[in-house]
């Protein structure tokens, strides 16, 4: 199944971040090719705490053979392994944080687990990773493609395309 998941940090060596949690992603015994990876985008922060650094986000695709409740556990795990602690509260500054955006054309809407993501679509620092690898992707329960939601999202965060090479 394809999944979409999108990578941030605002914390520490933000490059390096977001390269361990890739590594750490493609290497899951579960995932497989194409591995598809966004470039990488400076972003100000949303809803954190006053102060707040920008954030570097990116977007993976991933090929997982599994289902998303697994998929979403390893990428917490992964969270942890990487200094993020698991009670880490919401929007506060961090380290990494890794969301499962959707999973195929699943939806699920429980108070634990929601897909596709329920805030992916007011994000553009989401959207615009999204459209660079899949312009053309429409996600469970929408009629316009990825590009289509980037053009019409509104909101003042800068998005910024960073020259390194990551994937």
């Amino acid at each position: 199944m394809r999944a979409g998941l999108a990578l941030g940090s605002n914390i520490g060596d933000r490059f390096e971040n977001l390269r361990a949690a890739r590594k750490a992603i493609v290497d899951l015994a579960e995932v497989s090719p194409p591995i598809l990876a966004s470039p990488i985008f400076e972003t100000n922060p949303v809803a954190c705490e006053p102060g707040a650094g920008l954030f570097w986000n990116a977007v993976l695709e991933i090929e997982f053979d599994g289902d998303a409740r697994a998929l979403l556990k390893q990428l917490k795990q992964i969270e942890v392994s990487l200094g993020r602690p698991a009670d880490h509260a919401r929007n506060v500054s961090r380290k990494i944080d890794i969301d499962l955006l959707y999973f195929g054309d699943m939806t699920i809407d429980e108070a634990d687990f929601q897909l596709p993501h329920p805030r992916m679509l007011s994000r553009k620092f989401v959207l615009q990773p999204l459209a660079d690898i899949r312009p053309e992707l429409l996600l469970p329960g929408q009629t316009k493609t990825v590009r289509e939601l980037l053009a019409q999202t509104t909101g003042s965060a800068k998005v910024v395309a960073l020259p390194e090479q990551w994937a």
